[in-house]
């Protein structure tokens, strides 16, 4: 197959050519590609100290953390720091109003006072290796699309099945540049991670949603976490046994801090970008935005009106709360940078150049002259079921209820003998008590269920409405508002004894008949079918048109500029960033400096907001400047600083690092302007906020009181 000089197209960018702050890079490539650019800017190591398989080097201290964000191990027993909003949802499950380790933090005094966390893991990256010719072998432009995928996929699952050659061993293939290249990531996997340390919400989550996505910025956005291990150091299911996990590297910390213009690189797991994607998928997602924000406004407001009503009720939803905001105001910065770019303009000046290189002559006419037509087709005919799509997963499945209808469907939906059902059906008796109703409220669900099924109701199409929901609609007099009391009324499942009972009845028919004839699992199971017949494969299908078509334009682009430098999109794998710290220019006439001081969080807190309280004692600290060690040079104590860093979600947690590889900071967020960064980068304003590091130790150490945790860690001279 002609590879369209994918994977040799690294080899023809001069470093030079490299910009400082857009990609993010694979590690394995640094060596040859990047090393020297970040050793111009400000670098002092190799790229051998920061990725090696064969001997200790800094991604060895680098894990990912629960699947969605990064973490960084501080010391040689497995101490590890990750963002307060990463260790979230554990914090949370651990409150209680007897003990609100959300309103009063936590501190583990000893180790047998660390909290465990079933289902939390951490992987360590042991290899990464480019599999393109075993994935792509005999694979060529002709190969029918639906084969490919087929073909892939094996092969695929037989590579990374062949390296997990070792306990708790964890592999996957995954493509870059839209399946022109294929790389085979190893991991190591520990599955006992203990909860050591966190901050109250009031410093852990200062702001809120008011400075959520914002500069400047005064969240101590931190907790401390361990991972245990075998007594062979090897991953192990949770035991009393267990010991903490001794790693190959661990970071050094320095209290030097940041200045203005200091290089500095972060070293994380990127979630997900769309840098080449065309004019008609950006638009099409500006379109379809507005509605995946209103409806998460929708909620929030029911939400938050009763969590401001009541202690309980806000340790309950806690979590879940600041779930469905985090992507909604994310949504919203990333729509206003869009359009400040002009994004589709600029995406549609890029595609006339395109055409315009195709044009001139018939090799080019005949691979690439068609593509762009054909990516404009599949849009427009993906986009009905696309926003369908959005109002199932945002709108349907945004009501808690019908959510826990899903998760019993994966149960009883399956063909499986009668005995191993039972098992299940045991199996998720303690998930609905451990988790669905020790975190919910009635009330609350319904309301969300009359607003979400208003909007879909109003905004997606006749043809998109199950026949069952129709039926209950037209008995309701054609009223959201009498088919939501119905559904909360006449429903079973959300009566705790009865479905503790029912799932540990030995009976598999009365188990299966007595949950699919319930009224919200109909319900439930209606919008489900609907999807699966009219939607998901049509979706599918338009989706690998586009990845088909999308993989042609990827190679036509990266022949028709061989200099520029091509990095390829995030995909939760481990990835190099680097750039400078700097601050801003948000508005006209506006400059944002490059930190923030604990000065600001004391100015804050005397707004009236509720998101600007914060604990007495650290009023006191400020009050008496009892800083201990951990201030700048003007005396200031530093809370958090901005870099030319390019990230994404999965980067929260990530370590931000100094040249000599110290430990810095903490990467939690991005800036609002900068949240388009995911599709459009622009040097101007994509800036990544961290916390700084002395803030973390700080609050550790001068707040908590825990020392212990501090003498553990090793501070650079």
């Amino acid at each position: 197959m002609k590879k369209i000089l994918i994977v040799l197209c690294f080899a023809i960018i001069s470093p030079t050519m490299l910009l400082a702050d857009e990609g993010m890079w694979l590690p394995m490539l640094l060596k040859k590609y990047n090393e020297k650019d970040m050793q111009k800017k400000g670098f002092r190591l190799t790229a051998e100290d920061l990725y090696s398989v064969n001997k200790a080097s800094l991604k060895d201290a680098i894990v990912q953390f629960g699947g969605g964000c990064t973490g960084e191990l501080v010391s040689a027993e497995g101490l590890l720091l990750t963002n307060h909003h990463c260790g979230y949802r554990q914090i949370q499950s651990h409150s209680s109003l007897e003990n609100n380790y959300l309103e009063y933090g936590f501190w583990a005094k000893t180790r047998s006072e660390e909290l465990p966390n079933p289902g939390l893991t951490v992987k360590f990256l042991v290899r990464m290796n480019d599999v393109t010719d075993r994935i792509l072998e005999g694979i060529t432009d002709q190969t029918p699309e639906d084969e490919r995928i087929k073909l892939v996929n094996e092969r695929s699952k037989a590579v990374a099945k062949e390296s997990e050659t070792e306990k708790g061993y964890t592999s996957i293939v995954k493509p870059i540049y839209y399946g022109n290249q294929y790389i085979l990531y190893v991991y190591e996997e520990f599955t006992d991670v203990r909860l050591v340390g966190t901050p109250p919400d009031a410093i852990g989550k200062f702001g809120g949603d008011s400075d959520n996505w914002m500069w400047p910025r005064h969240t101590g956005d931190f907790s401390v976490f361990r991972i245990y291990a075998g007594k062979d150091n090897k991953p192990a299911s949770y035991s009393t046994d267990n010991v903490p996990y001794k790693p190959k590297k661990y970071f050094h910390i320095s209290l030097k801090g940041v200045n203005q213009n200091d290089f500095t690189f972060i070293y994380g797991f990127p979630g997900t970008t769309q840098e080449y994607i065309p004019s008609y998928a950006v638009e099409m997602l500006m379109q379809h935005n507005p509605h995946k924000i209103a409806l998460r406004d929708q909620r929030l407001d029911i939400i938050n009106a009763d969590m401001a009503k009541d202690e309980s009720t806000r340790i309950k939803y806690a979590s879940k709360q600041n779930s469905i905001a985090n992507a909604w105001k994310k949504w919203q910065g990333e729509l206003k940078g869009l359009d400040r770019l002009n994004a589709v303009q600029k995406k549609q000046a890029e595609e006339q150049q395109f055409i315009s290189w195709t044009s001139q002559n018939a090799e080019r006419t005949t691979r690439y002259g068609k593509v762009l037509n054909q990516l404009k087709d599949v849009y427009a005919n993906m986009n009905e079921v696309s926003l369908v799509n959005d109002y199932y997963r945002e709108a349907i499945m945004g009501v808690e209820l019908l959510k826990f209808c899903s998760d019993l469907a994966k149960i009883i939906d399956k063909k499986q003998l009668p005995e191993e059902l039972i098992k299940q059906a045991e199996r998720l008796t303690g998930y609905t008590t451990s988790n669905f109703f020790k975190d919910y409220i009635q009330s609350i669900d319904k309301r969300v269920f009359t607003a979400m099924f208003s909007s879909y109701h109003k905004n997606i199409a006749k043809p998109y409405h199950p026949e069952y929901y129709t039926l209950l609609y037209t008995e309701c007099g054609n009223s959201i508002d009498r088919l939501a009391d119905k559904v909360f009324r006449e429903t079973k499942l959300l009566d705790e004894e009865y479905l503790t009972k029912l799932l540990n009845n030995k009976d598999a028919t009365l188990i299966l008949n007595s949950i699919r004839t319930d009224i919200a699992y109909r319900l439930f199971s209606s919008f489900n079918q609907m999807m699966k017949d009219k939607v998901d494969e049509v979706l599918k299908s338009h989706k690998n048109k586009a990845n088909l078509l999308q993989r042609t334009y990827m190679s036509g682009l990266m022949e028709m500029e061989p200099n520029k430098s091509f990095y390829p999109d995030a995909n939760s794998t481990l990835r190099v960033a680097y750039g400078y710290v700097d601050g801003f220019y948000p508005t006209d006439g506006v400059r944002y400096k490059h930190y923030t001081t604990l000065d600001g969080v004391i100015e804050k807190a005397m707004l009236p907001a509720d998101d600007y309280r914060i604990p007495e004692k650290l009023k006191q600290l400020h009050a008496n400047r009892d800083y201990g060690r951990y201030t700048n040079t003007k005396g200031e104590l530093p809370v958090g600083f901005i870099a030319t860093n390019h990230t994404t979600g999965g980067n929260s947690g990530s370590p931000i690092l100094n040249g000599t590889g110290e430990l810095v900071g903490i990467n939690f967020d991005r800036c609002w302007e900068s949240t388009m960064s995911d599709i459009m980068f622009d040097p101007d304003y994509c800036r990544n906020i961290s916390v700084d590091i002395r803030y973390v130790l700080f609050v550790i150490d001068k707040y908590a009181g825990a020392k212990h945790l501090i003498d553990e860690m090793t501070i650079a001279k």
